[in-house]
């Protein structure tokens, strides 16, 4: 056999050579970390137990915080938007200038109704009507005995409905309306199913009951604003033909115009006998009678396993730095 035959012979082979001591190599490396790891096992017991400690410590210190929340529907609005909407193709230019919306196009009420109740305005005057800037920044925990909120001492003081806080400015003792928002922001959620147009509004505080009352006032407030909202829009926007009406003597127009404030007559009217404008309850909102969180259980696995985590990592470092050195 010649030289040239026996070289693809001696290649295979050498390869097959570098990769057995390749694969042996890998296993020597990984009985080298288990034996490492083995090695310090006492170590990474102690991080883990301490990591473990402290995880229900902490699990333990926070407060529970509990959730109530109603299930809405859009409320039917065909009986005042119907007249409207059979006037838009003949009326409609006419009632634009007005500034009348006679369907047909535009952002849906309920839709807006949502964006309203997330907007720092609705939000902030929520809170000053309501009172409720104690509840929302300074409350520290809740006496289920005897359903009483403590606030922290070093925020507010209860007996003189004062402001303690030390900040900086531009902050003032007093939280802001900024700062209101930002933190009623974290815990309202409001949610619209696509399928169902659903609506679910969520408050989370330490008490229940404090909770169940924020939901139902955010209700009724929503329902109010945008029923206020479109009163003055329609009461503007009859004021606003009954002049055209001064201003004209042509009949057909005439005719138009009163047929216009009718259906604005329509709108006030509806808006007036219905409490629930834009949103039906569906499903209450209720006390809570179970916390919806922290999940204390969790914690303390997720920091269990952190600490055993973190124990190898600090293990095996270790000893790759004393055999570097």
């Amino acid at each position: 056999m010649t030289k040239q035959n026996l070289q693809p012979a001696y290649d295979v082979n050498f390869a097959s050579k570098q990769a057995m001591e390749s694969v042996q190599k890998d296993e020597i490396d990984l009985r080298e970390l288990f034996a490492v790891i083995w090695q310090g096992k006492w170590l990474i017991i102690v991080i883990t137990a301490v990591f473990s400690i402290c995880s229900v410590i902490f699990a333990i210190n926070q407060p529970n915080i509990y959730k109530s929340e109603a299930l809405l529907a859009p409320a039917d609005t065909e009986q005042v938007s119907g007249g409207l909407s059979a006037l838009t193709g003949q009326f409609g230019g006419l009632a634009s200038m007005a500034g009348i919306n006679l369907g047909g196009g535009g952002v849906d009420k309920t839709q807006m109704a949502i964006e309203v109740m997330k907007s720092r305005q609705f939000t902030s005057d929520f809170i000053q009507k309501h009172s409720i800037l104690p509840d929302l920044m300074a409350a520290k925990t809740w006496d289920m005995v005897n359903n009483t909120i403590s606030y922290d001492d070093e925020l507010y003081n209860v007996s003189d409905s004062k402001w303690l806080r030390i900040v900086d400015a531009p902050y003032k003792a007093e939280p802001s309306m900024q700062e209101a928002y930002k933190e009623f922001s974290k815990i309202i959620s409001i949610n619209a199913e696509k399928d169902t147009g659903m609506v679910t509004i969520a408050i989370e505080h330490l008490s229940p009951a404090v909770a169940h009352q924020w939901v139902n006032w955010l209700v009724q407030d929503i329902n109010k604003e945008m029923k206020d909202r479109d009163v003055a829009e329609a009461t503007r926007s009859t004021a606003f033909l009954k002049s055209q009406i001064e201003q004209t003597n042509v009949a057909d127009i005439r005719s138009i115009l009163y047929k216009l404030i009718e259906e604005q007559a329509k709108t006030i009217m509806f808006a007036e006998v219905r409490d629930e404008y834009v949103f039906k309850t569906i499903d209450p909102a209720l006390v809570p009678e179970e916390k919806s969180k922290p999940k204390r259980a969790l914690i303390c696995v997720l920091g269990t396993m952190l600490g055993s985590m973190l124990g190898v990592i600090f293990v095996l470092i270790r000893y790759f730095v004393r055999k570097e050195n």
